[in-house]
């Protein structure tokens, strides 16, 4: 008998929960002959997520909870109910139903009929979401597409469903400063694509704001390009070529045509340019440097604070 592995990361989803737990109980009595586990893992909630999760558990024994001791981010939400999963195939799915809990049962028949490692959803539409979002959303995705060796969908969501083999590949990826979309293009496998309409939250706030949308993006880019580096090098050496070919026009002017070179305010302006650019580009190396720094310390990408599962 298969086994499907639901893994949710939660934070401040106490509004959530139980919608989550009806929608959840549709999906598993649509498919028969399989055995569920439902993985919800905690990151340091400040409302009653956790609570709500032990009386999931006290009532249905395929219901399991980890929590965290602070908040270590999604991404290590995701790897914690992955390394804990069991299942033969293994989700991942948001608490607050904007992933759609019974596309799992269309993913599933995908995966036993025909010959995909993978089912991954994708919003095909972002109504109700903010239109700058929408806008930096896609130009993040066409920038990946183009700097790295990733295939990113535009609307690509971590929502998906993974044999056994992708889902240990995915493990076997230990970084700690985590991109989990770049991850399951990196490992590759064959994956099958299904659109979604995009839907709002059923209960409480994004916990993605603006700000953490950005670092977030930056952290991918950095994680899985080269290509800011190699833009850096040569924009140096473009500036370093100008500065020598307006060095030899300066003498040429003063030298053979008895010209007076003028123009501080110019030249001020000039500088100023060139120092902010150098910070710029010293900031894209302080970027790649950062990374460094935060994984030769191999700290652990999170720590359990409470749990029903054995680690």
């Amino acid at each position: 008998m298969d086994r499907i592995s639901i893994i949710i990361p939660c934070y401040n989803e106490q509004e959530s929960i139980p919608f989550l737990k009806n929608e959840l109980y549709k999906v598993i009595n649509s498919i028969s002959d399989v055995e569920f586990e439902i993985i919800m893992v905690d990151n340091c909630s400040t409302d009653n997520t956790l609570n709500l999760m032990k009386e999931l558990k006290q009532s249905d024994s395929r219901f399991h909870y980890i929590s965290f001791s602070k908040n270590f981010g999604k991404d290590s939400s995701m790897y914690a109910g992955l390394k804990a999963s069991t299942g033969d195939y293994v989700t991942l799915i948001d608490a607050d139903l904007q992933d759609p809990p019974e596309l799992i049962i269309d993913m599933y028949n995908i995966l036993k009929s025909e010959d995909y490692d993978c089912v991954a959803a994708f919003r095909e539409t972002r109504d109700g979401e903010p239109f700058l979002r929408s806008i930096l959303a896609k130009w993040f995705y066409n920038l990946m597409n183009k700097i790295s060796d990733s295939n990113m969908v535009n609307g690509a969501r971590d929502f998906r469903l993974m044999k056994r083999k992708m889902v240990d590949a995915v493990i076997s990826l230990e970084e700690s400063e985590r991109f989990t979309k770049g991850i399951f293009s990196w490992v590759g496998f064959k994956t099958k694509w299904l659109p979604f309409k995009n839907k709002e939250r059923v209960a409480g706030k994004t916990k993605l704001p603006m700000y953490n949308a950005f670092t977030y993006a930056i952290r991918g880019i950095v994680s899985f390009s080269t290509a800011p580096l190699f833009i850096a090098s040569i924009i140096g050496f473009v500036f370093c070529f100008g500065s020598f070919v307006f060095f030899i026009i300066t003498v040429m002017k003063q030298l053979i045509f008895k010209e007076a070179v003028a123009g501080y305010a110019s030249m001020m302006s000039v500088i100023l340019f060139c120092f902010g650019l150098t910070f710029m580009l010293l900031g894209i190396i302080g970027q790649y440097l950062a990374q460094m720094y935060l994984e030769i310390k191999h700290r652990p990408k999170y720590i359990v604070k409470d749990s029903d599962i054995n680690f």
